[in-house]
C-alpha cells in the first residue's frame, strides 16, 4: 500500500481549520469551493460532486474532535481508479497557526504519482479556502489613517 503525505502550515488558529476540515457536509462551501460543486451526508456516507458531474462516494470513519483528525475512504468514483482509499486529515497548533496533515493510503501503488500530485494541488486550494475565511487571521499589513480624514464615530 503507497502512502502519500501531505502538510501545511495555514494562518488561521487550528480550531478553525479543525471546524472546517470536521463539517464533513460542507466540502463544496468551506474546504474546496469551486473544485467541489456539492457535498450529500447520507448517513455515514459523503458523496462529492464536482464540475464535471462525476461523484465520488466516500465513507467516514472517523470525526474526533478531542484529537482533530478525520478519517475517511473513497468507497466509489475515485480518479484514478484505485483498489482501496483511506485517508486522515490531522490539524496541530503551530504557534498561532495550524498545521494540517492529510495522509492517504491507497492501492494499487501505480497510482501513488497521480495521487500524490491530486492531493498535492488538493491541500493547496485547502489552505487558501481555509485563510480567506478565517474570524482569527492576522493580517500582513497595518491599516493607516490618511492625514486629513475625520475620525470615525
Amino acid at each position: 500500500m503507497a502512502t502519500i503525505r501531505h502538510e501545511i502550515v495555514i494562518d488561521a488558529s487550528p480550531q478553525h481549520v479543525w471546524d472546517v476540515i470536521s463539517d464533513v457536509g460542507a466540502v463544496h462551501r468551506r474546504l474546496l469551493p469551486g473544485r467541489v460543486v456539492d457535498t450529500r451526508i447520507e448517513g455515514v456516507e459523503r458523496f462529492l460532486t464536482f464540475p464535471d458531474g462525476h461523484v465520488v462516494r466516500e465513507l467516514i470513519v472517523t470525526v474526533d474532535d478531542a484529537a482533530r483528525r478525520l478519517a475517511y475512504g473513497v468507497v466509489d468514483g475515485a480518479r484514478p481508479a484505485l483498489d482501496r482509499h483511506h485517508a486522515t486529515f490531522e490539524v496541530y497548533d503551530a504557534g498561532d497557526r495550524a498545521r494540517l496533515v492529510w495522509t492517504t493510503d491507497i492501492l494499487p501503488d501505480s497510482a501513488a504519482p497521480a495521487v500524490r500530485r491530486r492531493t498535492g494541488f488538493g491541500i493547496v486550494d485547502m489552505k487558501q479556502a481555509i485563510e480567506a475565511a478565517a474570524p482569527d487571521r492576522v493580517f500582513p499589513f497595518r491599516i493607516q489613517r490618511l492625514p486629513g480624514l475625520p475620525d470615525r464615530d
